[in-house]
Formats: structure tokens, sequence, C-alpha cells
């Protein structure tokens, strides 16, 4: 801005998701267009992790405080981010709002988290007609393969690459993460290549999941191992024969939706004080 030049005041929304693992803020504008996002690992001060996602996003999208019209929580932590939010939202339907926002049809979302996996199914206007969740157990979430990447003695980031060099992979019996790792160290002890054994892991993930509950004709794929693991949604493609589809920004899908909640609250207000006047 030049000198003597006055900023416009704008409107936007924010949706902050406050996972175990991971804290992510999305920034929307009036026209639902995402314009500013933040990812920081939540560690132990969720609150500050979740002003530095919160300042970083508002720096992106060229916001102030003073610009957000409404702001919604969701996640894990939801309940610790109160100076930022007013509202907080259940998990599932920030991400059935996100999901649905992006492919307005009747769809079966698959989430991949920190801690747990999700399967949601909408219909067509997007109500949710069924959802499964997997039990209390790491096996087959971003907490698995951190487990599994340190019994590899690799970086969780090599994964993705790893898999897709593999030409014999090694199929995993166990689900449960204590078993797996009995699993991969006799693999490694009877000499299998690491890449076969880390594809062996992404396909335990796969089928795990799958066999959670029945997929309809359209499946999204949302979460952080998803995004940083894309060759998951390409085997999945195969397993299922049919194509996979994610959002741009697969890990930030439930902070969307919890800005897309904020948004229209913010309408629905405005509507009811014009209906007043």
């Amino acid at each position: 801005m030049g000198r003597g030049t006055v900023k416009m005041p704008i409107k936007v929304f924010v949706g902050l998701d406050m996972g175990s693992s991971r804290t992510k803020v999305a920034i929307i504008n009036e026209a639902g267009e995402l314009i500013g996002h933040a990812i920081k690992k939540s560690g132990t001060d969720f609150g500050g992790t979740a002003a530095f996602c919160l300042d970083a996003s508002l720096e992106m999208a060229g916001a102030t405080f003073t610009d957000i019209s409404g702001a919604v929580s969701t996640g894990y932590g939801r309940d610790n981010v109160a100076f930022v939010t007013t509202e907080n939202k259940t998990e599932i339907g920030c991400l059935a709002k996100g999901c649905h926002y992006y492919f307005p049809k009747a769809i079966t979302i698959i989430d991949i988290g920190g801690q747990d996996n999700k399967v949601i199914k909408l219909d067509t206007p997007g109500r949710r007609n069924g959802f499964k969740m997997n039990r209390k157990c790491a096996a087959g979430t971003g907490a698995f393969l951190e487990e599994m990447a340190g019994r590899l003695d690799i970086d969780l980031e090599e994964m993705d690459g790893l898999a897709r060099q593999s030409t014999e992979m090694v199929k995993l019996g166990s689900y449960c993460t204590v078993f797996s790792a009995t699993e991969v160290l006799e693999s490694i002890r009877h000499g299998k290549n690491v890449t076969d054994i880390v594809k062996g892991l992404f396909y335990s993930i796969i089928k795990r999941i799958l066999e959670m509950d029945s997929l309809t004709e359209h499946v999204i794929m949302t979460g952080g191992v998803v995004a940083h693991n894309p060759y998951i949604v390409a085997m999945t493609e195969e397993l299922l024969g049919r194509p996979v589809v994610t959002p741009v920004l697969p890990q930030l899908t439930g902070a969307v939706g919890a800005a897309l909640y904020a948004m229209d609250k913010y309408r629905y207000r405005k509507n009811v004080i014009k209906g007043e006047n």
C-alpha cells in the first residue's frame, strides 16, 4: 500500500482444527475461497500453537484479527482455543461440510488422521447417513506410520517415495501396531527390501479401512496421512477399481468445513437482523 492508503476492511471466516497431532487453520472470504492457511504440530501448548497458526493464516490472507467475522473450532483440542473461536463443531461434521462443499454429491469420505480413521457417508444434499470410526488403537493411522518409520530407521517423509519403488510387496498379517512391528523386524531379518515393507504397511492401512464399512461410488480421501502419502490414494484406487479423489489440500478439509460453518452462522445472523428491520 502506498503512503496515506487506508486498508479497506474485509470479512473473513476462520476454521481451526486442533488435532492431537497437528493444528490446522483455514481462512475463507465471503465467496468461500480459501485465502489463508497454516499447519503446525500441536505440541503441548494448544493455545500458543493455535495463535501461531492464526497469525500465519491472517498474514497469508492479507487480513487482521479485526477482519474476522466468524470463527469455529473443531478437533481434539477444540475446547482449548476459546480465545480464537466462539463456537465449536465435531470433526465429523466439519469433514462432511468441507468435503461436500468441494464435491456436492453423494460421497463416502475416508479420513486418515494422526490418531484415528473415519468413514463418513453423505447423501446428495450433504446429510450424513453413515459413519464408522476405528477402535481406540493406533493401527492404520499416522501414529502407526510414525512408529513403523522408527522401526525401519527411515524418515516419515521418505515413506511415500519408498513405497512407489516396491517391486514385491510384503503383506503383513496383523493390524495391531505391536504385532506389525514384530512382523516388520522379522521381514528385515529375512532380508526383505525396505521399499516392499513400506508398501506392505500402506496396504495394511488401506485394507483395515476398507473393512470398516462399504463404500459408495464416489470416494473422497482426506487427512494428513493422505496429504503426505498420496501413493495411498493410488493404491486405494487400484484396490477399488475406480477413481478416488482428494480435495486440493486434504489435511485442511476439517478446518475449511469449520470456516464454512462460521460463514453460515454469520449469514444467518445477518438475515435475522434484516428480518427484524
